[in-house]
């Protein structure tokens, strides 16, 4: 394929180093990228709230797809521009079905509001036993009836002794297709979003609102939550330290977010490089 109109990629062991940084030469490779004329949009399963940090360290980012698919942000502007809620019924339902079949687990909400950056109060709701994933613990505990009270973008499980493979292949016979169940790590969480959104129907989305087709895409990542972005772009773009499940469907490996490798690919546009890309096979 010739070089893309569009590049996609996920943030966390993708974009960003271990140290949650952007490095120099990636800097410089996107940035190059979009003077070039191209299109650059993260696709992650954040939400828009740990968005500016990694937006800051970029020249040339707008738009994010947060929430694995759930969410459209704008960065420039703050702003929320579309979000696909699970509602409360389902929320309930899909509680239900983590007491019965993962006992002890806990679960927490993410929600959305008009901003981003701006709007955090009650973005993140967790129940008092529910125990955070990453550093850094910014959510506000409240009962779980509360919780499951008003629609949410996301419902996050957190179970411990167990993988979140585990976790995933114990609920999906319960949940069946009442929303699409995936994870970002394999320490024990699973994440969940209405039914039939992923960061594919997310990028579709931005691609349908800018004319670009799927042939037109580069998409990179390193989780099962990119699995189905990564099928649907022109091109998919494993890291070298991603998943198997996703290494098994990408186009593509490059190097690890440990060195550079989304920078590998965007450097093949620079005047000095290469313009063209295999062709997606199938």
């Amino acid at each position: 394929m010739q070089a893309p109109r569009l590049v996609a990629t996920d943030v966390d062991g993708t974009l960003l180093d271990p140290e949650l940084r952007v490095t120099p030469r990636t800097a410089v490779a996107v940035r190059d990228y979009v003077a070039g004329g191209g299109e650059f949009v993260l696709v992650t399963g954040r939400p828009p709230r740990w968005i500016p940090p990694v937006a800051a360290q970029l020249t040339a980012v707008r738009l994010a797809v947060c929430a694995n698919g759930a969410v459209l942000y704008d960065v420039v502007a703050d702003r929320v521009l579309d979000a696909h809620e699970i509602d409360p019924a389902t929320l309930g339902f899909l509680a239900e079905a983590v007491a019965e079949t993962l006992p002890g687990a806990g679960i927490a909400v993410e929600r959305v509001g008009v901003g981003g950056h701006g709007d955090q109060a009650g973005a993140f709701l967790a129940e008092a036993d529910y125990r955070h994933a990453w550093k850094g613990d910014d959510s506000d505990r409240i009962p779980r009836a509360e919780l499951l009270s008003r629609p949410a973008v996301k419902l996050l499980v957190r179970a411990h002794g167990m993988t979140s493979e585990q976790m995933v292949a114990a609920l999906t016979p319960v949940v069946g297709d009442a929303v699409d169940l995936t994870f970002s790590h394999s320490g024990g969480l699973v994440e969940a979003s209405s039914p039939g959104i992923t960061k594919a129907t997310g990028l579709a989305e931005v691609a349908g609102s800018a004319g670009i087709e799927a042939a037109g895409i580069v998409a990179f990542g390193d989780m099962p939550n990119d699995i189905e972005m990564l099928r649907w772009a022109g091109h998919g773009v494993a890291m070298a330290n991603a998943h198997p499940d996703l290494l098994a469907v990408a186009d593509e490996v490059t190097a690890a977010n440990t060195d550079d490798g989304v920078a590998q690919v965007l450097e093949r546009w620079a005047p000095s490089g290469d313009t063209d890309l295999p062709d997606k096979a199938g």
